[in-house]
């Protein structure tokens, strides 16, 4: 996950992020790679490759001959290194704002099929991001993303983010749900548009999440990797035991005591123009 958003965005420590997110990203990975639609036995490139959660995806569903994967965090690498050793999967440190197309060595690269996860919202420079991944995708080839809708179908995101608030309101500074409102389907497109991309398709990603219990729910939040994780830390364990009881009385619960709430991503696909033709 390469991220340069708030101050309260810690990605450091990759077991506690996908105890934390993984329970939602895999999920989300399965549904994005067919819908991608790419022919199999193409090169891939992941971008932000996190854990690894949409390389493995990648690999299950796309039969690739060639996967690689950039982050810039070296723990999750080393996560994503040891759940697909044994793979074609390779992986290295990498920035999304400086990928590198081996212009300068004069031996240019280009996968066939380009993809980020969870990831263009958290940058500083999203079209940048794009644009540069445009650049890695062959011509006719396809470039594909997907972001959390953190304002309206992330629910048990946003649902934290409000118990956040209701003790805190400092926290909508770092809330996701107030962040990155806008990222909805009309601006993944509009970026699209901007980086070159055509024949461009949006859909939403919706996924169920079933917890046994509210412990189970709550637990990963506890781990410090990610922006509500990262706030808890810092504001200390008594404020953090009131979050929890706002949050309890605001997760809905089945008569059994499990939690069944969804998460909801917006994906987007795009497709590198041809070069015009000399004449």
């Amino acid at each position: 996950m390469d991220a340069q958003g708030g101050a309260a965005d810690h990605w450091s420590n990759g077991q506690d992020y996908e105890r934390y997110m993984g329970r939602w990203s895999n999920a989300v990975a399965r549904e994005f790679v067919p819908w991608l639609e790419a022919e199999h036995g193409g090169s891939w490139l992941d971008v932000g490759c996190g854990t690894g959660a949409l390389s493995d995806a990648i690999l299950r569903q796309a039969d690739p001959t060639r996967l690689h994967g950039v982050d810039t965090s070296e723990s999750f690498l080393e996560l994503a290194r040891l759940r697909l050793s044994g793979t074609i999967a390779t992986f290295e440190l990498g920035d999304a704002l400086k990928l590198d197309d081996g212009a300068s060595s004069g031996e240019l690269i280009a996968y066939d099929v380009v993809v980020s996860g969870l990831l263009l919202n958290f940058l500083a420079a999203p079209l940048t991001a794009l644009e540069l991944q445009a650049r890695l995708t062959a011509p006719g080839g396809i470039l594909g993303t997907y972001v959390w809708d953190y304002a309206r179908g992330m629910h048990p995101i946003r649902l934290f983010w409000e118990a956040a608030m209701d003790q805190d309101a400092a926290a909508e500074r770092h809330a996701e749900s107030l962040r990155f409102a806008d990222w909805q389907p009309d601006r993944l497109e509009s970026l699209f548009v901007d980086a070159g991309l055509t024949n461009l398709e949006t859909r939403e990603i919706v996924v169920p999440v079933v917890l046994p219990t509210f412990d189970d729910f709550w637990s990963p939040f506890l781990g410090g990797s990610g922006p509500a994780p990262s706030y808890l830390r810092a504001i200390g364990p008594d404020a953090t035991a009131e979050v929890r009881g706002f949050l309890e009385r605001r997760v809905p619960t089945n008569d059994d005591g499990s939690v069944s709430l969804t998460a909801r991503a917006w994906a987007t696909k795009g497709y590198r123009r041809w070069p015009l033709k000399q004449e």
